[in-house]
């Protein structure tokens, strides 16, 4: 068979030309194609000068005869034949195959998932009914105005995929969810880093100490708060107490060059900045003199003595509508920008991410994001706000794919947010995966081929993208790999 059946591209055009004549046009390009009907597709391929496959979807009209297809043998002149079954199986990610039977047509779709072979006939028959429509009754309309989407798609994509409400505390801020888990288990883990591990209630008590001293340094809500450390329980505590005085942190990440940490300050103007050494080394004396600076290296603190019990949002004024943090674009486009993001936008992404991904107090998550990049808000609060553990990664482990390795098998990592680079780090360093844990792909365009590895030693995988149109991420997408397949009759 593989001898008398060929492929060969053919490109159409979708524009303002009519019903009638883009019929004909489509006629006369198929026709020019019998010449090269003996032609190899990998000739055609040479011959494009186009280094990218010339085209993912496979078109097929088939004539079936009345006997072929009740495969008796006899009436085929097989006698002693017996007729068993067929399966056809592509390469392509979409197939699809008119059937004429010489009284009647169908329509046959092999589409991989989570395409749905039922949609694609559906769109093939609306659009052959609109085409016949226009030929009969207005031959001049333009093929690009033929509408394609049956009722119920149409339906399904505008109103009920819009169709998002759901109910959450959108009046809460961040740090409340922490605490909320705090007066529910205060002995729980919250968080580990090398040797350290601190409570929920150890951690709060931390965070509200150092708030209160904020608060009496004049924080106030929608005050943007800078704070540049080094990866420790100290960023941790700086990050919650920021939220808890009402302020809106400014994430400086001290291995940053310091022209563009000066840059970031000089832009948003904080007034008072959480630092270390190496936040110090990093900014320098003379940015340093603008701001009143708050070390959290210190021995002894003079927030020591400060209260311990939650800061109440409402005595500060502070709702769910005020800033919870200013990050900065990376500037790919120009000046690097500000983009200011309250409380509520990132409740909302919490609870439809918890829900998603349904982590719990047993989870355990590494965290290996700088806090510059907004996806580290998921790996901090996402367990935090669910009663789990946060593991946080150091500086010269994150990009170790021994020390990775080390750190998901000590701790029991049940979840990990990580670039695909990263992942094929992982791997390509003998990293087998786990049943147990959760892997989440974001910041890059994921490879089939890299999912495919990910998908075999993981619990779950899930391709998360769209960071710059939303809070954090705006898709999530649970990875599969596998074809469906439709027969659909043509009435």
């Amino acid at each position: 068979m593989g001898l008398f059946i060929n492929t060969l591209p053919v490109r159409l055009d979708l524009d303002g030309t009519g019903a009638e004549a883009s019929v004909r046009a489509t006629h006369a390009r198929l026709s020019e194609l019998l010449s090269h009907e003996h032609a190899s597709l990998a000739l055609a391929q040479r011959c494009s000068g186009v280094a990218a496959p010339l085209f993912s979807a496979l078109l097929n009209y088939r004539h079936n005869t009345p006997a072929a297809l009740a495969g008796s043998g006899a009436e085929d002149g097989l006698s002693g034949i017996e007729w068993l079954g067929a399966e056809e199986r592509t390469n392509y990610p979409l197939t699809l195959s008119v059937e004429d039977y010489g009284e009647a047509l169908g329509l046959t779709a092999q589409v991989a998932e989570p395409v749905s072979a039922d949609r694609v006939c559906g769109y093939m028959q609306r659009a052959l009914e609109q085409l016949a429509d226009a030929l009969e009754q207005a031959p001049d309309r333009p093929v690009c105005e033929l509408d394609i989407l049956p009722a119920e798609e149409r339906s399904y994509l505008l109103e009920e995929l819009n169709r998002t409400e759901a109910d959450y505390p959108s009046d809460l801020c961040v740090h409340e969810l922490f605490e909320a888990q705090v007066r529910r288990a205060p002995e729980a883990v919250a968080l580990v880093y090398d040797d350290e591990r601190l409570s929920y209630g150890a951690l709060n008590a931390r965070a509200n100490r150092l708030a209160h001293h904020l608060i009496d340094l004049g924080v106030k809500p929608d005050q943007p708060v800078a704070i540049c450390l080094e990866r420790s329980p100290a960023m941790v505590v700086g990050l919650l107490a920021i939220l808890k005085a009402g302020g809106a942190y400014l994430p400086l990440d001290p291995a940053y060059p310091s022209g563009r940490l000066r840059q970031l300050l000089d832009d948003a103007g904080p007034r008072l900045l959480l630092c270390d050494a190496a936040g110090r080394a990093a900014l320098g004396a003379e940015a340093l003199a603008d701001v009143t600076v708050v070390d959290l290296e210190t021995a002894t603190p003079a927030w020591a003595d400060q209260s311990a019990d939650d800061p109440e949002p409402r005595a500060l004024g502070l709702t769910s509508r005020h800033l919870a943090y200013v990050i900065y674009t990376s500037g790919s486009t120009g000046t690097p920008k500000g983009v200011m993001v309250e409380h509520a936008s990132v409740l909302n992404f919490l609870y439809a991410f918890s829900d998603i991904a349904r982590i719990s107090e047993r989870d355990v998550l590494l965290a290996i994001t700088t806090i510059s990049f907004d996806i580290a808000g998921m790996e901090l609060y996402l367990p935090l706000g669910a009663g789990g553990t946060v593991v946080l990664a150091n500086r010269k482990d994150a990009p170790d794919a021994v020390a990775l390795q080390q750190l998901l098998v000590h701790h029991k990592i049940s979840m990990m947010q990580a670039t695909p680079a990263t992942w094929r780090m992982l791997l390509d360093a003998g990293w087998q995966g786990t049943p147990d844990v959760s892997v989440l792909c974001g910041g890059e365009a994921l490879p089939a081929n890299l999912a495919s590895r990910l998908n075999r030693g993981a619990r779950s995988l899930r391709n998360l993208y769209g960071p710059t149109e939303t809070t954090i991420w705006s898709s999530s997408f649970p990875i599969e790999t596998s074809i469906g397949e439709l027969h659909h009759n043509v009435p």
